[in-house]
């Protein structure tokens, strides 16, 4: 048993093991891909609606302040003025907030699949040991996901310092320019600098998820021991199978020693080899092989022929040939003339008994 825990994991996941830690819910998949697709879309979404966005917010800003100057002040009035402002909000961003549903649910089948689990969402006692909790934290994932998020903080810092410094001349120009044209000024700036946090995360994405993908694996893993305990329970004990395959094996035996008796001829090696043939003119195009064996096989159906008066003739390339059909096959058609003539041969022997 010790040595079955101390056996390292070096054997590739089975589809049993993979279907087993799908349906727990436990695959490879990245939150940073969920990130980079959520802010790719909505910035090019953002890129083709901001004139429309803008355009509604402020006729709903204008419709709002004279309303609220016409409105009395009371407990009753707050009501309808709420769901105004909310209906009215809904109204603006709900093509973002509809895009940003479709690529979350669009980035999780990317990554999974179609997958519907209840089992992470079951209590789980073993959750709540400290031991455990403490292993978790200071796992390879957990660093991997404090250094991610460290670098992310510091790489974007350098993205946005280094836009900005690339239109410091632009921004100084700023002291003498209108509000309007500020803002667009730093709206400009704030979009290339997504821009390229969007080429960002998409990298870092992927190597988030290369690295799940490896670590998933790694986690799959089996003992040589563990693939063998699955195969006993998939395709049963190899014992056991090897067991019914000897009675299969001798059940069949027996089944064919049973028609050595209806043969016409047992053609011999003469000691080696043994072949049963039969041939029904009436039911048969070609004689077919009753029984074969080789060595003992051969021995028990020599003696078998002998109890029950069957013909036996010695022709050993001929019985080579035969002992390559299968039981219950009838014989090849370039084997005609050879066979044909031993059963001539056994037909006229029978015919002199009888005169």
């Amino acid at each position: 048993m010790a040595e079955e825990q101390q056996q390292e994991k070096t054997e590739d996941p089975t589809e049993k093991r993979r279907r087993e830690f799908r349906e727990k819910g436990q695959v490879a998949q990245s939150r940073e891909v969920n990130t980079a697709m959520l802010l790719t879309g909505l910035l090019v979404l953002w890129s083709f609606y901001a004139p429309v966005f803008w355009s509604d917010l402020q006729a709903f800003l204008a419709f709002f302040w004279r309303t609220c100057s016409e409105l009395p002040v009371s407990v009753g009035s707050m009501r309808p003025m709420m769901v105004f402002i909310i209906s009215g909000c809904a109204a603006i961003v709900w093509p973002l907030l509809l895009t940003g549903l479709v690529l979350g649910v669009l980035a999780g089948y990317l990554q999974v699949g179609v997958l519907f689990t209840a089992k992470p969402l079951q209590p789980d006692l073993s959750k709540l040991d400290p031991i455990k909790g403490l292993g978790r934290m200071i796992s390879k994932r957990s660093a991997f996901e404090a250094l991610k998020s460290f670098g992310k903080i510091i790489l974007v810092g350098v993205l946005a310092y280094w836009t900005l410094i690339g239109r410091f001349d632009e921004f100084m120009g700023l002291a003498g320019v209108a509000l309007p044209g500020v803002v667009s000024f730093m709206a400009d700036v704030v979009f290339v600098i997504l821009v390229k946090c969007c080429l960002l995360l998409a990298f870092i994405g992927l190597v988030d998820y290369i690295f799940s993908k490896w670590e998933m694996e790694k986690k799959m893993k089996m003992t040589k021991q563990e693939v063998k305990e699955e195969n006993k329970e998939t395709e049963g004990d190899p014992q056991l199978k090897q067991k019914v395959r000897a009675i299969q094996r001798d059940m069949a035996r027996r089944r064919m020693m049973e028609d050595v008796p209806k043969a016409d001829v047992i053609i011999t090696n003469p000691t080696h080899y043994a072949v049963a043939l039969s041939y029904r003119r009436q039911e048969m195009d070609a004689p077919e092989v009753l029984a074969k064996g080789s060595d003992h096989m051969a021995r028990r159906i020599r003696e078998i022929a002998s109890e029950h008066n069957v013909p036996v003739v010695e022709n050993p390339p001929v019985a080579r040939s035969l002992y390559e059909v299968e039981i219950g096959a009838r014989i090849p058609e370039h084997m005609f003339k050879a066979v044909a003539e031993i059963l001539a041969y056994v037909y006229s022997l029978k015919n002199g008994e009888k005169k």
